[in-house]
């Protein structure tokens, strides 16, 4: 039988293959590479789209973000709050995630995957409907927010694979 943690399972290991599909191979050159001069690089959309996980699982289970508890926040040196996800944040902002290799951003998503996993295997069916934000009109439920998230992560992982085949034809 397959259960809801099954397919959150299956979800969230569908983002890991895609991140490090894009990442794969790249040079510090192409992590940061814009199409226009407002576009999004496929470093901060992997690095968005990974501490959003971080950010909203963390919550989810209860548990400090993997981004401050294990050091990650210092090992990107990011000149933004600690706090920051990638909300609202500027082009220029944007151009401040370059990261020193591939292998760091697949690092900490790495991590937050193996983490987001571990939460996804306590979860039974019951959970799911658990109201964990009111603020919103109908309420979230941990399935509605874990959904959220896969959405999110596949959309930015999508536009950074988009970004790659651009950069690859492009020679």
């Amino acid at each position: 039988m397959t259960t809801a943690a099954d397919l959150l399972t299956d979800a969230f290991n569908r983002i890991r293959e895609g991140v490090h599909g894009v990442l794969d191979g790249l040079g510090g050159a192409e992590l940061v590479a814009r199409l226009d001069p407002e576009a999004n690089t496929i470093a901060w959309l992997v690095w968005h789209l990974t501490r959003v996980q971080d950010d909203h699982v963390a919550a989810l289970s209860g548990r400090e973000q993997a981004w401050q508890e294990l050091g990650w926040v210092d090992r990107f040196g990011l000149p933004f709050d600690p706090d920051a996800t990638g909300y609202g944040q500027t082009p220029i902002d944007v151009g401040k995630v370059q990261p020193s290799a591939p292998e760091l951003l697949a690092g900490y998503h790495d991590t937050v995957h193996a983490r987001t996993l571990d939460f996804v295997a306590t979860l039974g069916e019951h959970d799911l409907a658990r109201v964990v934000d009111g603020s919103w009109d109908p309420p979230v439920t941990l399935g509605a927010r874990l959904v959220s998230v896969i959405s999110d992560d596949l959309q930015h992982v999508g536009q950074a694979a988009i970004i790659r085949g651009v950069l690859e034809r492009a020679g």
